[in-house]
């Protein structure tokens, strides 16, 4: 089974969990996560904008990125 699904088969994105390394005193990550969804959202259109997000600070992240998105999408078959 092929693990690449193209936006044509994605019916909805379920949830979305964000982290953003932040340094101290940052508290704004809800607007991280959402400006990085946003062209995931347009793309989708209402589907996409159903999704239930979460945003969450980080003192680190692997290899010093700057932010790490899960995903979760119901696709077609």
């Amino acid at each position: 089974m092929d693990a690449t699904v193209g936006l044509d088969h994605v019916r909805r994105i379920v949830k979305v969990l964000g982290m953003v390394n932040v340094g101290p005193g940052f508290n704004n990550t809800p607007a991280i996560i959402n400006g990085a969804l946003r062209p995931l959202r347009r793309a989708l259109g209402r589907g996409g904008g159903q999704a239930r997000a979460s945003a969450v600070g980080m003192a680190v992240l692997p290899f010093d990125i700057p932010v790490e998105i899960e995903l979760v999408a119901e696709v077609d078959d």
